[in-house]
Formats: structure tokens, C-alpha cells, sequence
């Protein structure tokens, strides 16, 4: 079993549910099969930059 995680940047990976996470890692709260993490994975997290780039790149846009 493995639950989704995402750290500070808003970036998602997967981890095996029985471990400890890393550091700067929290979890989503999705838990499944690899497949299944995955897949959630792949549905939410559709633009992957990570946080401090969007919040620079929408700060320099022009409105």
C-alpha cells in the first residue's frame, strides 16, 4: 500500500504507506495500490512547476 504526498513546492509523489515520510513531506491523503496513487497523482497535479516558479511567473505577468 502507498499514499500520495506533497511537499512544500506542491509537488506529489508516492510512498509506501507503512514508512516514516521525509522530511518536508506530508500526506495528501490518498492511500491505494501503486496503480491507484498514481493515477490520482496524474488527475490532480496538472502543472508541474513547482510553487515558487507559478508564484514568480504570475507576479512578472502581464494582467
Amino acid at each position: 500500500m502507498y499514499q500520495v504526498v506533497v511537499n512544500d513546492e506542491e509537488q506529489y509523489s508516492i510512498w509506501p504507506d507503512n514508512r516514516p515520510l521525509p522530511p518536508g513531506w506530508h500526506a495528501e491523503g490518498t492511500t491505494g495500490d501503486k496503480e491507484a496513487c498514481l493515477s490520482h497523482i496524474e488527475t490532480v497535479w496538472t502543472d508541474m512547476r513547482p510553487l515558487s516558479l507559478r508564484l514568480r511567473q504570475s507576479a512578472i505577468s502581464p494582467a
